[in-house]
């Protein structure tokens, strides 16, 4: 998978790879967009289906991921450096009119987490960043020093759906008034003072540490934005495939495949044949596919991940 440049590269295992590669079912001759590249696991593989003719577009924003991409010394293969939100953008800029097929795999990838400076993980001790992108944006530490304490918790409540949120604000206010909270053990710490219980076998600072990073990040604002985007960049019959690891994600991508897939319900009793019917755009393929049994076992982060496929029809 990823070559062995660092300890955390080589500790990283894509999530339902070979699951998500074969809903996409690749065409040799096909153009495919892998919307987060991450440490390249999915794009290997979706390169070693694809024949000379094909075509495999990536994006991500992280610089670490950039630099895996570039040991990837491929022709049919192409990375850019954007969010999926700018899909429609990227795609224009290649001259790529359709694709057949969209893979996203949502959320951190396990060297981000594991290190210590990107600051998403309460677990190591690193500088209070969380961006994605370290080039531009606000980070955590200069976040929690400007917001209110009213919108430091609605953001650990919305995107932690996290019940002790008023506490953390309330807690994350009053350690500022000491200095600035510029660590992730400092966080840490905060949180952990104000929440008196938690589930079993989860830290916490767990909920605190997703919120602030999904809202730094605007990740649920920029899967609602590039779901259309896919559809209309899919040729018929081509795959959408979507991996999330958080509710939120797993709600956006479930709503907006059903309602794809069911255009709006008209007025019953309304005297209209089969073909002057709305035609849907997506076919929703499957039920939910989780990790096996053995690949938590093997990697426990992939335990709340959910794919979901979605097939784009001919309809206009």
């Amino acid at each position: 998978m990823s070559s062995p440049a660092s300890g955390a590269e080589m500790q990283h295992k894509t999530v339902l790879l070979n699951e998500a590669v074969e809903a996409l079912q690749i065409r040799p001759d096909g153009v495919y967009v892998d919307g987060t590249f991450g440490r390249g696991g999915h794009s290997r593989l979706i390169l070693e289906k694809l024949g000379e003719q094909g075509r495999l577009l990536a994006l991500d924003k992280d610089a670490a991921a950039l630099a895996q991409a570039q040991t990837i010394q491929d022709q049919r293969f192409t990375i850019v450096r954007s969010g999926f939100a700018e899909l429609r953008r990227v795609l224009q800029e290649q001259g790529i009119a359709q694709v057949n097929g969209v893979l996203l795999d949502i959320g951190v990838s396990s060297p981000q987490i594991d290190e210590a400076q990107r600051g998403f993980s309460f677990r190591l001790d690193g500088p209070l960043d969380m961006r994605m992108d370290t080039s531009r944006g606000t980070t955590a530490a200069e976040w929690l020093m400007q917001a209110s304490e009213t919108e430091i918790g609605g953001v650990i409540k919305e995107y932690g759906e996290e019940r002790f949120a008023k506490q953390i604000a309330r807690a994350i206010i009053a350690a500022r008034t000491g200095g600035v909270i510029a660590t992730t053990r400092q966080l840490a710490e905060i949180v952990a003072q104000a929440v008196r219980t938690r589930e079993p076998n989860q830290d916490p600072a767990t909920r605190t540490f997703q919120a602030i990073r999904i809202y730094l990040n605007q990740e649920l604002e920029e899967l609602s934005l590039v779901l259309p985007q896919c559809v209309e960049a899919l040729a018929p019959h081509g795959r959408l495939v979507v991996i999330s690891f958080h509710s939120l994600e797993d709600r956006i991508v479930k709503r907006f495949m059903r309602d794809v897939a069911h255009p709006d319900t008209l007025p019953r009793r309304l005297p209209l044949r089969a073909d002057q019917l709305p035609v849907p755009r997506l076919h929703v393929i499957g039920k939910p596919m989780r990790p096996s049994a053995q690949e938590i076992s093997d990697n426990p982060r992939a335990r709340s991940a959910v794919m979901r496929v979605a097939e784009r029809t001919e309809a206009a």
